[in-house]
């Protein structure tokens, strides 16, 4: 029988056989590579054609041995993402949410997460972005700074006050650092 276009030759989601086997086969392959909420799992086992009975029976048994987790999960991605990417509260939440992590496992997760951690991210952020601004004016620099933060999911007040803060200790803006020779551009 020819392999489909979503499965290797030899693969056992390519058996028409138990459908659990199937379910079972495709969950630990994509568990491999890494940690997946039962949602991301859900959502594979529909698009690859699993009736819905042995997905949930399988689901339900992958979560009973803990090879899914969404709590653990949703505490990892929360981890990895706010201090890999310095993605704020509000961004890592609605990342959690479009993988299927909502209510209180969410909630457990972004608990890790205080105020300072945040501001702390969102200097960082800041600090990193500023040598590339070096030749814009202040208000440019703030507004570039103040639109990278938010897209991070940073509040306006936070990111102000931050961006503020940064370009106050460092100087921007009361020199140019050169000749001068932005101040004679009409």
């Amino acid at each position: 029988m020819p392999a489909t276009d979503d499965a290797p030759p030899g693969d056992p989601a390519d058996d028409p056989g138990d459908p659990e086997s199937v379910a079972r086969a495709i969950c630990l392959r994509a568990l491999t590579g890494s940690a997946k909420t039962r949602q991301q799992l859900a959502d594979l086992l529909e698009r690859r054609g699993v009736p819905e009975e042995a997905a949930g029976a399988v689901l339900d048994r992958f979560g009973e041995v803990g090879l899914i987790d969404d709590a653990a999960f949703a505490r990892a991605w929360v981890s990895s993402r706010q201090a890999g990417r310095g993605l704020a509260r509000r961004a890592l939440k609605a990342e959690l949410r479009a993988k299927g992590v909502d209510g209180e496992d969410a909630e457990q997760a972004l608990a890790l997460v205080d105020d300072e951690d945040e501001r702390v991210s969102a200097r960082r952020l800041v600090e990193r972005r500023l040598p590339s601004l070096r030749r814009v004016d202040r208000v440019t620099a703030t507004r570039r700074l103040v639109g990278m933060l938010a897209r991070k999911g940073y509040g306006g007040g936070l990111a102000g006050a931050v961006v503020r803060e940064v370009l106050d200790e460092t100087g921007f803006g009361t020199d140019h650092g050169g000749d001068g020779w932005e101040d004679d551009l009409p």
